[in-house]
């Protein structure tokens, strides 16, 4: 009797346990199936964008032209629990597979962006340099042309409307996407700072030029010579004649006061044109640079090569190459050799 009364009391206790424990297993696993269990189906890593002012729904339908959960309805009860919902914020976001609710919702709401890597090259006007910027950020090429086109904007960084270019080197930068015009800006002035080190500076200063004269100068060299290997010899040629107050008589700055970087051959109506940035009317260096220089044509000035050429000119096989002189006979020479060539191949413009 005792050992019945025993085992009836040992099933009165275990059966609640045991009941208690199947429940308590039900609930983790259900848990452990909403907020852990994988719940992104994309096989490869994915990248998505949400613009500023999304609402939940826009998140949803991104979600969703990328078909990224396996389960909506479970991914919204978990980012309504965790307050997402009327938290989102805007970026470029790295989805992995086999992610988890919780995972993904807390990575979404903490702002957990992927950065990418910008990169700019080839830029001769602010407009093409807005135009190319916001093909890779979420700000719009109008927001960031109005920036570096105003003089409040401009003198505020320490430049003016000619000059801002100098401030955005070409170069390949860390960016977060949902970045707006100002934020570019900001970047591009410390990525400036950075850049102009002591030891560049130092240079700057030994030839007697400022950090925005290098930076004009290397625009002209650049636009001279597409060989790295030329343009220290080039940068030579024009601070000889600086020192020496000849003005600096530079085709390309001609060009950018034509409108025209097509042009192929310089005519006396071309040097007529009444600009600040026409170098054969005006002496020393034009306002501003006429392009964004690379780093390879401002360290070319700041390294610039020591001789005594005062002159240039393409060299006749239309390799890309110049001749250089020292005296105007020798120039006028070289001069007219490549006239003679142009006239060969009937290039009039």
């Amino acid at each position: 009797m005792l050992k019945s009364i025993s085992r009836k009391t040992l099933l009165i206790i275990l059966i609640p346990i045991v009941i208690v424990g199947l429940i308590g297993s039900v609930f983790a696993f259900s848990y452990y199936r909403l907020n852990y269990a994988p719940n992104t189906q994309n096989a490869k890593e994915v990248v998505i964008y949400i613009p500023t002012g999304s609402s939940f729904e826009n998140v949803l339908d991104t979600l969703s032209k990328h078909s990224i959960l396996k389960n909506q309805k479970s991914f919204t009860t978990v980012a309504s629990r965790l307050g997402y919902k009327n938290n989102i914020k805007a970026g470029r976001y790295l989805i992995k597979p086999n992610t988890g609710n919780r995972k993904l919702v807390s990575m979404l709401k903490m702002g957990l962006q992927k950065p990418l890597k910008l990169t700019f090259n080839n830029i001769r006007t602010p407009q093409q340099l807005a135009g190319r910027i916001a093909q890779q950020i979420e700000a719009d090429s109008l927001s960031i042309l109005a920036l570096l086109t105003s003089d409040q904007v401009t003198t505020d960084y320490g430049f003016d409307r000619a000059t801002i270019i100098a401030m955005c080197i070409p170069n390949t930068y860390e960016f977060y996407w949902n970045t707006n015009a100002k934020g570019f800006l900001d970047k591009m002035q410390k990525e400036y700072e950075k850049f102009w080190n002591d030891e560049r500076k130092a240079k700057a200063f030994k030839l007697g030029l400022t950090k925005v004269q290098v930076s004009t100068l290397a625009s002209i060299v650049e636009e001279e010579t597409r060989f790295n290997n030329e343009k220290p010899r080039v940068a030579g040629v024009y601070i000889n004649r600086l020192n020496k107050g000849i003005p600096l008589q530079a085709d390309p700055t001609v060009k950018f006061a034509v409108g025209d970087f097509g042009l192929r051959r310089i005519l006396t109506k071309h040097l007529e044109v009444d600009s600040p940035y026409n170098t054969y009317k005006f002496r020393g260096l034009p306002p501003g640079p006429i392009r964004c220089p690379s780093i390879s044509s401002i360290d070319a000035v700041l390294n610039a090569e020591k001789h005594s050429y005062l002159y240039f000119c393409a060299k006749a096989d239309f390799s890309g190459y110049h001749d250089f002189a020292k005296t105007l006979t020798e120039h006028n020479r070289n001069a007219e050799a490549y006239r003679r060539a142009l006239n060969k191949e009937r290039i009039y413009r």
